[in-house]
């Protein structure tokens, strides 16, 4: 409660580049704001002494309207 939100992912070893193989930090504000918009959503927390680890998902994509009318335009016979 306390505590500060830090955001972070493991990122993998590039086998082109040979970089990664470690954590990196995303930037806390903009985490925040994917999570009060519903872009992701907290897992279980896991709680240990030092910190509080939750999981975070994608949250479920929800179809957005679409600009086009549902009704098809009335379409006219040329004679």
């Amino acid at each position: 409660a306390n505590g500060r939100r830090r955001y972070s992912y493991w990122r993998p070893i590039d086998p082109a580049t040979g970089a990664g193989g470690c954590y990196a930090a995303l930037p806390t504000a903009e985490c925040d704001e994917l999570q009060s918009s519903g872009r992701i959503t907290l897992g279980e927390p896991v709680v240990d002494p030092n910190r509080t680890t939750y999981r975070v998902r994608t949250a479920a994509r929800v179809p957005q309207a679409s600009a086009r009318p549902a009704v098809a335009p009335e379409r006219r016979r040329v004679a």
